[in-house]
């Protein structure tokens, strides 16, 4: 099962918590607040901070507890029963995460059009680069990145360095004392204007939930994420405070900070220290944004992630690419809506009137008519905010809940005065959300409940953890290298080469079993067979229904296993499962499967199909295997991913001591097309000697089966790609071979390789490609009759 490293000390901690703090908030709000409530702005920061100490101080404690990633989502769903309300959580949340990201990436799609794109390049959309800025965001953390930790250490000191400079300026172009005496007079006493703007700048605080979703990666959680969190908010605090001392000791006139809006802080740096300090900010501005994208991007998946788990969103979102170890689903999903969202607050609907000529008002009675096609970044930030502030007034009550309803579980840090302290941080948020736009609140709240009724009405998947049990637990590896089993050893055999039988009919669990350590041994010296029957449960069935039949089973197949004495490590399981192409799959990701090996369908296709095609590594289909003889192997000629994917291990049979018989067909007529053997030659050219044979037949599957048959030994072949559609207009070639081959005792091999995002268009697309293009992939053979012409030794 892959799990989680902890390799984040303190600092790394300390600095994902900081970084992300210090993004669009101080850089884009600051102009705004100055120019709005003057040296009050120090005032708002401090009461956001302070609201987000309340709510920070309940993630610590629930971080002490549950040391997981998932954040918000994952805290409420270990304390409520309520499936409603914890998916509207996780949605709640996951908006929110992505709204931040919009609002950063707008933001510095403002600085990029004001201070570093050309007059040239001011014809395109707003929103451009925070659009490709967003892409390019999604594709890193999809593909995942390493020393992410020191990376995030790096960046934040810069960031801290450039608002260092830029109070300094500040303090140097005024002098201490004047800056000090300039911003005691230019308090104001605008109490809705200093909670209005405290409301907005409660998004730059937000960042000490990315510590928290980010516990199940650092070292001693219980005690360094309440330290991190606590550390990050001060060091914020002060240093927002300072610069809102800069900002109001600007030679810039205020009323041209307003003008300026959110790129106002760079008009002011130039005016403390020229064109280098508004280089310098410009430049600590967009890395800084980009930075703290990034690690919202990060928490906004891990929560799609967990809810895909959870089956409170689509099953993919679970999933970890077998390559890069990311949720890559998810990241898509994160990416996209990030990127929708900046479409339309930025692109579509801007403040100033959009590229949309409709007009969308809502009358409510305390305010009046509000045109909604006019949108902006205040309206997002207030998106962003609402979806952030009300799951947060929930993890507080679920602190309060918590504690009454599970008071004897340990907790590494413990919040004082509760259930006081969370009930101010309740309040404290719904005030926060009084004074937020208007605009961000109504659009909010009108998504939030789009996404409720469509939840309520697909009614979600069952979670995970819920939709299989082992009623018979893995047995220690037993087989003729089986070892002692100490806790070393244990621990080793999640290094091992290891492959996943699947045995749906006990009675063929010997055979299955001796074939995958034949293929195991070909891979490592040391390979481990796990065996694992998997029996139906129905849906709304209690488990004890089938556990006994469950247990029968698993006790036939380590009896049949016992007697055929495989010569290889091996562990029986038993699962009740109500998906059995679930189980098997999931199995194979949490244990780290290198293969999976099970029968040809020959009743229930949808469960090797739902095997196929989204198991994390590849899949052998065995038919006719009653003796897994590989001495002699025949292989079509083949072509696409699943047969080139397939060559290694047929290279590696060939080195072995397997004769090669490399089938090429070419169909009569047009029937089909000839496939060209060159290139599966050449990836077997680890093989000293390989036996070509090119064979004229009815369709290819005639060929192969015939050819094979008279050869002796064991076909292999490559699933094809056009399987999807040609099984349902045209049949498929491994089918029609698996077909004949029963009528000739020929044991045959079906190989699927894992696929990626690509995988299933490919599939779609390349038989109406191949169709309309009429390309050959090779000569055809004018012979009639089988020839076979052997390769010289290499």
């Amino acid at each position: 099962m892959v799990e989680h490293r902890r390799t984040l000390d303190f600092k790394i901690a300390f600095a994902i918590g900081l970084g992300t703090m210090i993004a669009a908030g101080i850089f884009s709000l600051s102009g705004t607040a100055v120019a709005a409530i003057g040296s009050s702005a120090v005032i708002a920061f401090v009461l956001a901070a302070i609201v987000a100490s309340l709510t920070a101080a309940s993630y610590s404690e629930f971080a002490s507890i549950y040391s997981e990633n998932g954040g918000g989502y994952l805290f409420s769903a270990r304390t409520f029963d309520h499936e409603t309300l914890v998916y509207a959580v996780g949605a709640m949340l996951f908006l929110g995460y992505t709204g931040t990201t919009a609002f950063y990436l707008a933001t510095m799609d403002e600085w990029f059009f004001r201070f570093i794109l050309p007059e040239s390049l001011h014809f395109l959309p707003h929103g451009t680069t925070g659009v490709v800025a967003a892409l390019l965001l999604g594709t890193l953390n999809a593909r995942g990145t390493e020393e992410s930790g020191t990376f995030q250490l790096l960046v934040t000191g810069a960031k801290v360095a450039v608002l260092v400079a830029f109070v300094a300026g500040a303090f140097t172009f005024r002098g201490p004392t004047v800056a000090l005496d300039t911003f005691a007079t230019r308090f104001t006493t605008d109490a809705v204007g200093i909670v209005t703007i405290a409301a907005l700048a409660f998004i730059t605080f937000f960042g000490f939930s990315a510590i928290a979703a980010s516990a199940g990666e650092i070292i001693e959680p219980r005690k360094t994420v309440p330290r991190a969190i606590a550390a990050s908010i001060v060091t914020v605090t002060v240093l927002y405070a300072f610069v809102i001392v800069a900002m109001v000791n600007s030679p810039v006139p205020a009323e041209v900070i307003a003008q300026e809006g959110e790129t106002a802080m760079g008009r002011v740096a130039a005016g403390f220290l020229g064109p280098f300090g508004r280089s310098l900010i410009v430049a600590g501005a967009v890395f800084s944004m980009v930075s703290a994208s990034n690690a919202s991007i990060l928490a906004a998946s891990g929560i799609g992630s967990l809810m895909g788990r959870q089956g409170q969103a689509p099953r993919p979102f679970s999933r970890i690419h077998t390559r890069y170890g990311t949720p890559f689903w998810s990241v898509m999903a994160t990416t996209t809506t990030i990127v929708a969202m900046i479409a339309v607050f930025i692109g579509l609907f801007p403040a100033e009137g959009g590229l949309v000529p409709v007009d969308i008002t809502v009358s409510l009675p305390a305010l009046g008519r509000l045109t909604l096609t006019e949108l902006g970044l205040t309206t997002l930030t207030g998106f962003a905010t609402l979806n952030l502030l009300l799951p947060l007034s929930v993890v507080n009550a679920a602190l309060v809940y918590s504690r009454r309803r599970f008071p004897d579980l340990e907790r590494g840090f413990r919040v004082p005065g509760v259930p006081v302290v969370p009930v101010l941080g309740i309040l404290a948020n719904i005030a926060l959300i009084y004074n937020l736009p208007v605009k961000g609140v109504i659009v909010g709240l009108l998504l939030v409940v789009v996404m409720l009724v469509a939840y309520l009405v697909w009614g979600g998947a069952p979670d995970i953890e819920e939709m299989f049990e082992q009623v018979v637990p893995a047995s220690r590896p037993t087989g003729a290298a089986a070892g002692t089993g100490t806790d070393g050893e244990e621990e080793a055999a999640g290094e091992r080469h290891r492959i996943l039988v699947a045995v749906a009919r006990p009675e063929r669990a010997a055979k299955y079993t001796e074939l995958a350590a034949t293929l195991g041994r070909l891979r490592s010296d040391d390979p481990l067979v796990q065996v694992v029957n998997v029996t139906h449960i129905p849906d709304q069935t209690p488990w004890e229904i089938v556990e006994d039949t469950a247990r029968l089973r698993t006790e036939r197949i380590e009896s049949q296993l016992a007697d055929a004495d495989i010569d290889a490590d091996y562990t029986v399981e038993g699962h009740v499962c109500q998906d059995v192409a679930f189980d098997i799959v999931q199995t194979a990701r949490d244990d780290g499967a290198d293969l999976i090996l099970m029968g040809y369908p020959e009743e229930h296709t949808g469960i090797a199909e739902q095997v196929e095609y989204t198991s994390p590594c590849g899949v052998l289909f065995a038919s006719g295997v009653s003796d897994p003889d590989t001495s002699v192997v025949n292989i079509g000629a083949g072509g696409g991913p699943h047969h080139l994917d397939l060559l290694p291990l047929i290279e590696r049979m060939g080195q072995e001591g397997s004769a090669l018989h490399v089938i090429n067909v070419t169909p009569e007529g047009s029937r089909g097309r000839a496939e060209n053997a060159e290139t599966t030659i050449s990836r077997l050219s680890g093989v000293s000697t390989v036996e070509v044979q090119n064979v004229t037949a009815a369709t290819v599957a005639e060929g192969l089966v015939t050819t094979a048959a008279d050869n002796g030994g064991i076909l292999i072949i490559g699933a094809t790609r056009t399987r999807r559609l040609r099984r349902w207009i045209f049949g498929s070639t491994p089918d029609r071979v698996i077909e004949l081959a029963k009528g000739v005792d020929l044991p045959v091999l079906v190989y699927a390789s894992p696929r990626g995002v690509h995988g299933p268009i490919e599939d779609y697309i390349y038989p109406v490609y191949r169709a309309l293009t009429g390309r050959r992939r090779g000569p055809a053979n004018d012979s009639g009759s089988s020839s076979t012409a052997e390769s010289e030794s290499r």
